[in-house]
């Protein structure tokens, strides 16, 4: 039985996911670094998953959808192959089989989904379209959205400030590559953080970064 962790959705949370500890799966050679969980194995969760070589869940059912952001190795399914950089997001509904022939790393969410978001999304981020940012020095690629909830990956080259903004359905980052700041902390990646609904501050990047977004998908508690 897993403990709940980060449930608090009126709190602000961060966790450096490097540092948190491998605890296993109930697939052999997969393991996971848990970030938020709410729930024994089927969860409201999110966390970093290592699939090792040759390793391969059965089949199963998302009744909440799965979102999947592959950072390092590959991915498969009876549906393709998905390589780093790739977004997943299979429907609330969706089934499926996943392996690894050589072994990957992944951030994964699930049982977050509204269950009328029925739309399949595959984006290979590295050949996507990147779009200008709302200042100078951002680039952005929406991944997903759905009635006020949307996921995206945001590049900051270096130097580049946003002005102060609230979150209206709060907001979730993973940083990929690089430094994200604001006014409350330093940010390395492989660090995850939840501000919450209505929650405001002012990001920026000295040294530049890649981060992985979520926002308007937080309830309003507290």
């Amino acid at each position: 039985m897993l403990n709940t962790l980060n449930t608090n959705f009126s709190e602000r949370a961060v966790v450096n996911t490097l540092t948190a500890p491998w605890q296993a799966s109930p697939a052999a050679l997969v393991q996971r670094r848990l970030i938020e969980r709410d729930g024994g194995e089927v969860a409201r969760a999110t966390s970093i998953v290592r699939y090792g070589a040759g390793a391969r869940f059965q089949s199963h059912l998302h009744d909440l959808g799965e979102e999947i952001l592959v950072l390092e190795g590959q991915l498969s399914d009876a549906q393709g192959d998905y390589g780093p950089g790739t977004y997943l997001k299979n429907p609330p509904g969706s089934s499926h089989a996943p392996f690894s022939e050589n072994g990957c790393s992944l951030l994964v969410k699930l049982r977050h989904l509204d269950p009328n978001d029925q739309g399949r999304v595959v984006v290979d981020t590295a050949r996507a379209t990147w779009f200008p940012g709302m200042v100078p020095g951002l680039s952005v690629l929406p991944l997903s959205g759905f009635e006020g909830q949307h996921t995206a990956m945001v590049r900051w080259a270096p130097g580049t400030f946003f002005n102060p903004h609230r979150h209206h359905g709060g907001e979730e980052i993973y940083v990929v590559e690089g430094i994200f700041e604001d006014e409350n902390g330093r940010y390395p990646a492989g660090t995850w953080l939840r501000s919450p609904h209505l929650s405001q501050h002012q990001p920026f990047s000295r040294e530049g970064c890649l981060i992985f977004v979520k926002t308007g998908h937080l309830p309003a508690v507290g």
